[in-house]
């Protein structure tokens, strides 16, 4: 049996814990949970018959095998690499913190230095396996890669951003409202791109991997196309995922 935790308790963090709870995950055991709120995370404990910690410090001292994130890009931020370095596992819902290449190089390292490892789930898409399969063609035969996505939402979606606007209610067509690359996405989006950045990290990089948002009237839900390109030429362009 494998010991496991959870960082964060609201609605992800509780799907993890349910799943448990229900014997889906029959080769674990729950230790504990942690969030910033005490309410969630005791109410959590309660329902799951486990431990409600108020840090991550906490929780690593039950010696878990791995940690699930399920809160926030600070989350990874502040806790990660300390993670990793104290030989726990850390599976990663809240990717888009890895847009900053030095925490995810230091990640990386603290795995390596701890005997760990780093778990970035794909979370709302499948399909990373092939844009890395791209990637690696490229690497190994020196050639330029470039890597798009373009998403389309509704414009409940862009509120409390800093692209929102009144008229994206009222708009009759759709609007682009951000194109950028990953990296600058999550600083304008920090909780909402975390697709965007598990692309870019499956293939060119955050810099390298045009990012292009719209908003789309009366649209439910989120639509994602992705693309991966080896340039066979001088130039590539990703107009064509648009």
């Amino acid at each position: 049996m494998k010991k496991f935790g959870i960082i964060g308790c609201g609605f992800l963090g509780n799907i993890v814990a349910d799943a448990w709870k229900n014997g889906l995950l029959s080769d674990y055991t729950l230790l504990g949970v942690t969030s910033r709120s005490e309410e969630k995370r005791q109410k959590t404990a309660d329902r799951t018959g486990c431990k409600a910690l108020s840090s991550v410090d906490e929780l690593l001292e039950l010696k878990p095998d791995i940690l699930v994130e399920t809160a926030s890009v600070e989350a990874v931020r502040d806790n990660a690499v300390k993670i990793l370095g104290a030989g726990c596992d850390l599976a990663v819902i809240s990717i888009g913190a890895f847009a900053d290449g030095e925490l995810y190089d230091n990640a990386v390292k603290a795995a390596q230095n701890g005997n760990s490892r780093l778990y970035l789930a794909s979370g709302a898409v499948g399909g990373f396996d092939v844009l890395q399969t791209v990637s690696l063609m490229a690497q190994a035969q020196k050639l330029e890669e470039k890597a798009g996505i373009c998403t389309h939402t509704g414009a409940k979606g862009f509120k409390n951003t800093p692209v929102w606007k009144d008229s994206l209610l009222t708009d009759s067509e759709k609007s682009r409202v951000f194109t950028g690359n990953a990296k600058q996405a999550i600083a304008t989006f920090p909780r909402r791109v975390n697709v965007a950045v598990a692309t870019s990290l499956a293939t060119a990089g955050p810099q390298n991997t045009e990012v292009t948002m719209y908003s789309v009237p009366g649209w439910t839900g989120v639509d994602h196309k992705m693309a991966a390109q080896i340039a066979m030429s001088d130039k590539i362009t990703m107009n064509d995922i648009h």
